[in-house]
């Protein structure tokens, strides 16, 4: 079970059941980590689709890594084709522009001569310098994000589970208090989640700790997850202030 723990950021937009008017809390924002490939089994690509359409059902904005392709496209087309462009925020590193990129582009370049994935289709894109301002980023947008807001992993490779880990340390220490959920299609992360109770039991994560990451199998439940998160009172009280 989680346990309730103060918050070392607060939330723009306090929390669920709180008196703040909801006209002026922020939108809720959930940033979603996921391949840029399609895999292998179409029941990922279905789960980008049930978890974009979630979003726009729920008015979510999006975070995404700015790619068009693969997991991560799908969810940005997902979300823009029922809210509208405003609703999603890619976020990529120069780097990557001419690599994660399929479909519609601008045919105007932008101010530093990048053609960048069609606003309509894809909504808005930042081009960032590299991968540790591209995180940063993202983090701080859901940092600002109203009640709700949070992390969802889908499946992916590498990239995705170093940004899946990093923001969960990242809460076990304090730098933020927003839910993290693994959306576990087919039983994709079950050797993750296997490898936590492991390191709980071998005295390397604090059992209340394990909580930290969340799980679901279906997008209606990781939102419900997110909603519902409790922040984990044996995380490191360290003062982030001023880094």
């Amino acid at each position: 079970m989680q346990s309730g723990g103060a918050s070392p950021i607060p939330s723009p937009g306090g929390v669920a059941g709180d008196s703040t008017p909801s006209s002026t809390k922020p939108r809720t924002k959930i940033c979603v980590f996921c391949g840029a490939s399609p895999g292998t089994s179409q029941k990922h690509m279905q789960a980008a689709r049930e978890l974009g359409k979630a979003l726009a059902d729920n008015n979510i904005s999006l975070v995404y890594g700015g790619g068009t392709v693969g997991l991560m496209g799908e969810v940005a087309k997902t979300v823009v084709s029922i809210l509208g462009p405003d609703a999603a925020h890619g976020i990529i590193p120069e780097a990557l522009v001419k690599w994660e990129r399929d479909g519609t582009y601008s045919s105007k370049p932008d101010a530093n001569g990048y053609h960048l994935p069609e606003e309509e289709v894809y909504g808005k894109t930042t081009v960032v310098k590299d991968m540790h301002t591209r995180k940063q980023m993202m983090a701080q947008e859901v940092i600002s994000g109203g009640p709700g807001s949070g992390f969802i992993a889908l499946s992916g490779g590498y990239g995705t589970m170093e940004e899946l880990l990093e923001i969960t340390t990242w809460n076990q220490l304090g730098i933020h208090s927003k839910g993290i959920c693994v959306l576990n299609i087919d039983g994709f992360y079950d050797g993750l989640l296997t490898w936590i109770k492991k390191a709980v039991a071998d005295g390397f994560v604090r059992d209340a700790n394990a909580d930290i990451l969340v799980t679901a199998t279906n997008a209606q439940d990781a939102l419900k997850a997110l909603r519902e998160y409790k922040v984990s009172g044996a995380r490191y009280g360290l003062d982030w202030e001023n880094q």
